[in-house]
Formats: structure tokens, sequence, C-alpha cells
């Protein structure tokens, strides 16, 4: 499915949010660039935006963007030689990554960790890779927020979103997936604890009226 919206994703990523994603995006690469990481990763990097941001605000710090979809890292290393920055992109599974324990001092995900088959894992994963004191920073939205605002979320998510990303991309089962994901997102609150189960010190930081979520861990040293 990620293969197949691979060439519009950008787009509509833009569109379908009107352009705050990139703020998103920002705040979650300041929150991991906080202590000065000189390790990156970025897990489920797709075509990379997260990662190329977080290489130009910190062009000393070295890089790595995983993902499981070869055409979305394509278009990574498109982007990325595009943009002039040095970033390794490995093929991988996020469950189970190819990398030593303790290999980076700072871990993002935007807006991929709900695709995952179980967010336990992810996180013990997370966990695992991390060095002593690293962070990990996970971009997402949570399920709507409830009265007025939440019922006009869900109607967007359920009704335009669907028929406008299908019609751009192509693809209507994917954007049938997105609001579906979405609604099966654990709760903040619910998130935090399992980042705690995980091992890590959690901090929720709710974004655009709760539309987003930053859910940061941080590593004990």
């Amino acid at each position: 499915m990620f293969d197949e919206i691979a060439p519009r994703y950008d787009l509509l990523n833009h569109l379908l949010s009107f352009g705050v994603d990139c703020r998103w995006r920002r705040a979650a690469a300041r929150a991991a660039l906080d202590r000065s990481p000189r390790r990156v990763l970025d897990v489920a990097t797709g075509t990379g935006d997260l990662a190329i941001l977080l290489k130009r605000l910190c062009p000393e710090a070295q890089v790595v963007g995983l993902d499981f979809a070869p055409r979305m890292l394509r278009r990574a290393r498109k982007k990325a030689a595009r943009a002039g920055v040095r970033i390794e992109f490995v093929e991988g599974d996020a469950l189970a990554m190819p990398f030593p324990d303790g290999s980076f001092d700072a871990l993002t995900v935007a807006f991929g960790f709900r695709n995952f088959a179980d967010y336990e894992a992810g996180l013990r994963e997370f966990y695992r890779v991390l060095a002593p004191g690293g962070r990990a920073v996970i971009l997402e939205f949570p399920p709507p927020p409830r009265r007025a605002f939440g019922r006009l979320v869900r109607f967007y998510y359920h009704r335009v979103l669907p028929a406008l990303g299908g019609m751009i991309s192509g693809s209507p089962e994917a954007y049938r997936y997105l609001p579906e994901s979405v609604e099966r997102f654990p709760e903040p609150r619910a998130m935090a604890a399992m980042m705690a189960r995980a091992g890590f010190t959690p901090r929720v930081r709710l974004l655009t009226g709760g539309l987003a979520g930053l859910f940061i861990g941080d590593k004990g040293a």
C-alpha cells in the first residue's frame, strides 16, 4: 500500500493537512535534537522529510532513515541528493531493526508508528537501539478530541480525506485506512503508559488542539 501511494505521498501530506504537517515535523525535530545527539535514526522515514530536516538542523549529526517500502526509500534518496545532504537510507522492519544495541542517541518516527503491527514491540525495539540517555520522539495522530471539534475532525477524516486522497493518489483504500488507524491508536495517556512499560520516562505534548501529538520518551542514563 505504501509503495503504491509513494508518487503522491508528499503532495497529499501537505495538501490534506493544509501544510501544518511541516510545523509538526519541525517540533518533532527540535525535541529530538534538544540534547545535540551525534547519531539519529528516523524510523518509518517514508520519503525522508523528517530525516532531511534533522540533517539540515544538525549537520554534524549522522542521520539514518529506516523504512520497509522500497519505493518510498527511492524517493527519499533522490530528495536527499537534491537537498545536498548525506543520509543513509536502510530498508528494514521497525520491529526487528538491523542495528546493534545502543546505536543511536535519538530516534524519531513521524506518522508511521500507528501502522506498526505491535506497538509494545516497537517501543521495546526503540529502547534497545537507543544509547543510555537517548531520546525517542514519536509524532502521531491520536484519536480526535471529543465534543464539537472532534466531530468536525472525524467528518474530515472519514468523508473528505478518503475521497480527496483516493482521487489524487489513485488508491482510495490507503486513505480509508488512515482514519481507521487513527481511531485505533491509543489515547495519549495510554500511549504514555505504554512507553513507561518499555522503560522510557514519557512526556506528551499535544499540537494544534490535539490533532497531533508528540510522545517523547527518555531512556535513563
